[in-house]
């Protein structure tokens, strides 16, 4: 994914519609409210309630034994595969996914693993993939102890998961004694779209977390989850990578805001997706994927532009898409964009390409 630049172009105009990532929602009134009123104490001691009872909750969410607060996904990540894996140690993971991507090579900068892309359609592998992969145990090949999954799987289209591939894929990494993670960043949009629960979508997890920055509309803020050792170990890793966050109810409130008030309403992003592909796919030279979730991708080849052209045609025009490869673009809907935005968006596209 690439993201926007350090120096932004004060030149440009406000963004009217943002489409470029739900990360780039604003706290509403009522998250504020419940952020200024969380009662907060040492969270290193187990003293801030707003946190406890945020994690308790995540917890009980994903069937997990105990959880810790974490200020980003890609935290989360990192120390799950800290947690899980030793240096020469090789994760199974598909080729696309964002902690080969996205991460600045931090399995390989931070735990010294390595990592095997495996290949599959919208960002999942299956089973037969997986073990095609595993490699003879002898002493000058390198340990594979941890399968990585990604919910929902983000550069595949924001697709979700099947159950049952999701369930054969973690309980035979199981069976070949290999540890197994969730990236969990946009998991309550799975949980949405699919109608399962996200107790039954980590069942196979020995490591899960949500991030509340995305379509949850909160400010910062991630949940990872395991057992009680795991967390112990966990809750080790983010006292060397940073400490804890102390009185850091102020933005655990936020989340248990999220978990309250933007859960159901994530359906309405979907339904907004739907209407943005729609509109897209009518635009003479795009070709439009269809979106499961919130993510929109569309290829500008057939268009005669590439996709940072037309990227900086929309911005200068106050819509803001991002761009994932030369031709391949993402528009991302979300608790700030409504059918109104959606439909703007759309106009806008059209117009740049006439």
């Amino acid at each position: 994914m690439v993201y926007a630049p350090v120096r932004p172009d004060r030149s440009l105009p406000p963004i009217r519609v943002n489409l470029f990532s739900d990360t780039q929602t604003r706290p509403s009134a009522g998250m504020k409210d419940a952020m200024l009123r969380a009662e907060v104490g040492d969270e290193q001691n187990g003293d801030d309630p707003t946190v406890n009872a945020l994690c308790d909750r995540m917890a009980a969410l994903t069937g997990k034994q105990a959880a810790v607060f974490l200020p980003t996904g890609t935290m989360c990540n990192q120390i799950s595969i800290l947690v899980h894996c030793r240096p020469g140690d090789e994760i199974l993971a598909h080729e696309s996914s964002h902690i080969i991507a996205n991460e600045g090579g931090g399995p390989g900068a931070l735990a010294g693993a390595v990592i095997l892309g495996l290949r599959g359609a919208r960002g999942m592998f299956d089973s037969t993939t997986m073990k095609a992969a595993l490699r003879e145990k002898r002493r000058n090949a390198p340990p594979q102890t941890l399968v990585a999954v990604e919910q929902t799987a983000n550069a595949g289209g924001g697709a979700v998961w099947p159950l049952a591939q999701l369930t054969d894929v973690l309980s035979t990494a199981h069976e070949l004694g290999l540890r197994t993670h969730m990236d969990g960043a946009r998991l309550m949009n799975a949980v949405v779209a699919a109608g399962v629960t996200a107790r039954e979508t980590a069942e196979h997890c020995d490591s899960v977390w949500l991030d509340f920055t995305k379509g949850l509309g909160a400010p910062l803020g991630a949940v990872l989850c395991g057992s009680e050792a795991f967390i112990d170990e966990a809750w080790r890793w983010k006292q060397r990578l940073g400490g804890s966050l102390r009185q850091a109810g102020m933005c655990a409130a936020a989340c248990v805001y999220a978990l309250d008030e933007n859960v159901d309403r994530l359906a309405e992003d979907h339904a907004n997706a739907r209407a943005l592909a729609r509109g897209l796919a009518q635009v003479a030279g795009l070709v439009v994927e269809e979106p499961e979730t919130n993510l929109v991708f569309f290829d500008t080849r057939g268009t005669g532009l590439t996709a940072d052209a037309l990227a900086g045609k929309v911005r200068r025009e106050g819509v803001s898409i991002s761009v994932v490869d030369p031709y391949r673009m993402r528009a991302c809907t979300h608790l700030d964009v409504d059918a109104a935005g959606v439909e703007s968006a759309v106009r806008t596209v059209a117009e740049a390409l006439r």
